[in-house]
């Protein structure tokens, strides 16, 4: 069974979460927490305090917890509600300190840190646990961290803190790509899709055994990724990193951006052949307007999306 970036192992995924931590916690530390952002209701430093490790929310420890859990013969539970978490962990750190904020992100980062570079067995990597997109192995929720850090870091950037970086952004593509195919294989559709930007392109093909995801395009860097996606794609989207990012979690109407040709899109009927994606996952952010613009993978970013409800 292929399982996406789980192919390439704890210390590849550990490289790419630190670096995405590392500079997400740049973009926060140059952000003033108390600035309103365009999420509604939400300054700075909500945005940060829900990123965070707190004593009662540990969005790390936690996944893994629940791993084990499975591993010990426990049923999953029912997937959390992200607005319900959210609004917990926000209330009751509502008049956390700068300080206590920024020492909570520091933690998280620690966590998956420590995981991703530990011992534990490797068979825990694999095991599906429940998440707001319905069950995805546990070593690709770790992956997907990724892809909220770099929205995220993109809405501080928009309230005046420093521009993600492109290590930051191009991870953000490969996570978004990772989930995307894994949430294609669930449904049980076979497909080659790609998006490409300025930082870097990415591809997945999903099928009956899974999926799996590399690099693809002239020019990508093959530090991680599969020589398998070579040529152009017969399904791809292509637009600036932050765009990509920012139409998927529906901080934009794609289809403004398609309009005006910011967003390319090329094999439209493949995409809509994704649109079940959408179907299973009810309720992302920016759904009415990825439908109309791109049910593919901008729609599947969508369905990740939900892991920034906010």
């Amino acid at each position: 069974m292929e399982l996406g970036a789980i192919a390439y192992g704890r210390a590849a995924i550990r490289d790419r979460v630190v670096r995405a931590w590392d500079d997400f916690l740049r973009v926060a530390d140059g952000v003033d927490m108390t600035a309103r952002s365009r999420l509604p209701g939400w300054r700075a430093h909500e945005i940060c305090v829900h990123l965070g490790a707190w004593p009662e929310h540990q969005p790390v420890n936690g996944v893994l917890a629940a791993a084990r859990e499975v591993l010990r013969g426990t049923p999953p539970g029912p997937p959390p509600d992200p607005d319900d978490v959210n609004s917990g962990v926000i209330t009751t750190h509502r008049q956390a300190s700068r300080d206590d904020v920024m020492s909570a992100l520091r933690l998280a980062r620690k966590q998956a840190a420590d995981y991703l570079e530990g011992d534990e067995p490797h068979e825990l990597d694999q095991v599906p646990v429940v998440s707001t997109v319905g069950p995805l192995p546990t070593l690709t929720i770790l992956h997907a961290q990724i892809y909220e850090l770099a929205v995220h870091g993109l809405d501080l950037h928009a309230l005046g803190g420093p521009a993600p970086g492109p290590s930051l952004l191009d991870g953000g593509l490969a996570a978004l790509t990772d989930a995307a195919g894994a949430l294609a294989a669930r449904v049980g559709i076979a497909s080659t899709a790609g998006i490409g930007s300025e930082v870097g392109s990415w591809a997945f093909h999903s099928g009956s055994e899974g999926w799996r995801i590399g690099r693809w395009g002239e020019g990508s860097r093959q530090d991680v990724g599969s020589p398998d996606f070579a040529g152009k794609l017969p399904v791809r989207v292509h637009a600036p990193a932050a765009m990509l990012l920012e139409a998927s979690a529906g901080r934009i109407n794609p289809l403004k951006a398609v309009v005006t040709r910011r967003l390319k899109v090329h094999g439209l009927p493949g995409l809509l052949g994704l649109a079940p994606i959408v179907e299973t996952v009810p309720g992302i952010p920016g759904g009415p307007a990825l439908r109309v613009a791109a049910k593919g993978l901008a729609s599947a970013g969508g369905a990740l999306g939900r892991l920034t409800r906010h």
